[in-house]
């Protein structure tokens, strides 16, 4: 059970935890607790259909392909090349989220320097660290998910003891505010980039890849009810919830524990920061030939530019990319799935007992899209 199911389940859990969850709980309190488990569990279900048909077309295809590679092999040379700009658009937004979070978690040990300085201090740590190519060992998924578990944890225990206080003073259900959840609700449960590993963890392992469908249902789960107790924990101990979720624990949270927050924390997005950054400099690299220190000076100074020209609202930016970019690669991947899946007979982990299905999932996402961009 270790070997088949928790541990590739925890692999794409530990992928899918990440910065979008401190998005959740202002958007919660914003809708109202009813519309935000809604989407939690709602969305969920649409993932966990998102990462199947993924897990399918990679086991459709033959040879090792990238996202882009699919695309062009199922969609044409044009979704090749819209998907490729899409995902590093969405990565290099993704870097500017880490160097607005920075400042928050950095506040909580250092709280009276200017935001402006620690995100430079922040952004030039992480850029040395992609320019001089530190060793990845130190920058190990495992850290990253120690640290943000560790968080939710430390977070969850203290709010605990006011969850029954604060249950009275929450909105169940504000309508001026039913849509906000949306974008960021989709940029925390994304998980698409670790698919590939899992398929590939079953292989390596003479497991057979359709045996997969459990721990990507699984692994997929796991995260929406991590981020359930999160969010309780948060509005517990907050009774006015900042954006980012961790400036409004200031008030709320002894030194000591506010410091050992502000530094897993910034042990974590500064490890996610490198890794996304090596992830963008080599699909620039690979997706669009570009030279290695071209790519690297791209990586390092556009995310802050973007921050500097005016991209400075961690909400507006989380709901941006999961409402836009992630809602875009979801259609992309239900589309390559529907072509994929008419190539050749082999055994498919998610097998379409309702053909509306690929339909519907369009729709949500044009929709979602369509409400990001005009709102």
């Amino acid at each position: 059970m270790y070997k088949k199911i928790l541990l590739p389940a925890g692999l794409l859990s530990a992928t899918i935890i990440g910065a979008g969850v401190f998005a959740l709980p202002y958007v919660f309190q914003k809708a109202g607790l009813i519309p935000g488990i809604f989407y939690l569990a709602i969305f969920g279900g649409v993932f966990v259909l998102i990462h199947l048909m993924y897990a399918d077309t990679i086991l459709k295809t033959q040879g090792s392909h990238r996202f882009a590679g699919y695309a062009e092999i199922y969609l044409g040379r044009f979704a090749k090349w819209l998907t490729a700009i899409t995902t590093i658009a969405g990565m290099i937004l993704v870097l500017v989220v880490y160097l607005i979070l920075s400042a928050s978690f950095i506040n909580l040990i250092f709280p009276g320097w200017f935001d402006s300085y620690k995100i430079v201090i922040f952004w030039l740590l992480g850029s040395l660290a992609i320019f001089l190519k530190i060793n990845r060992l130190a920058l190990s998924d495992f850290i990253i998910t120690l640290s943000i578990v560790a968080i939710i944890l430390i977070i969850f225990i203290f709010g605990l003891e006011n969850l029954n206080q604060a249950i009275p003073r929450l909105a169940f259900l504000n309508f001026p505010y039913l849509f906000i959840p949306y974008g960021a609700v989709l940029f925390s449960l994304n998980g698409r980039v670790a698919i590939p590993q899992i398929i590939n963890y079953f292989q390596k392992n003479n497991l057979p890849p359709i045996k997969a469908k459990t721990p990507i249902i699984l692994g997929t789960l796991i995260p929406a009810v991590v981020y359930f107790l999160f969010i309780a924990a948060i509005l517990a101990l907050s009774g006015n919830v900042s954006q980012d979720a961790v400036s409004g624990l200031l008030d709320g949270l002894p030194f000591w524990v506010l410091k050992l927050l502000g530094v897993l924390g910034i042990i974590s997005i500064w490890s996610t920061y490198i890794v996304i950054g090596r992830d963008v400099e080599n699909s620039m690299e690979y997706d669009f030939h570009l030279p290695k220190l071209l790519a690297s000076l791209v990586v390092i100074f556009l995310p802050l530019a973007l921050y500097l020209i005016g991209l400075q609202n961690f909400l507006n930016l989380v709901s941006f990319i999961g409402g836009v970019f992630i809602g875009l690669e979801g259609i992309l991947i239900v589309l390559i799935w529907r072509r994929a899946m008419g190539k050749n007979n082999l055994p498919a982990i998610f097998k379409n007992k309702w053909p509306a299905i690929s339909f519907v999932l369009l729709a949500v996402f044009v929709v979602g899209i369509i409400y990001e961009i005009v709102y």
